[in-house]
């Protein structure tokens, strides 16, 4: 397949495109520490500005990341 210069500029950079995580890694630390403190997911979602479920998947992605060994 060819691929047009400027996708192939732009790889080369690190930018692969798609749209950008909801959850942010200030925001991701954030969402950690409020959860070891027993908040509740729902609360910590709306005071980060993300749905509930994003978080949720966020949690559960960096969960399993830990349990891998992979962070």
């Amino acid at each position: 397949m060819i691929r047009p210069t400027g996708i192939d500029t732009a790889a080369a950079n690190g930018n692969h495109g798609g749209r950008p995580p909801a959850v942010d890694g200030d925001q991701l630390a954030i969402a950690l520490r409020r959860r070891d403190a027993n908040e509740p997911v729902t609360s910590i979602a709306r005071r980060l500005g993300v749905g509930r479920s994003t978080l949720y998947r966020t949690l559960a992605a960096y969960d399993e990341a830990v349990a891998t060994g992979w962070d």
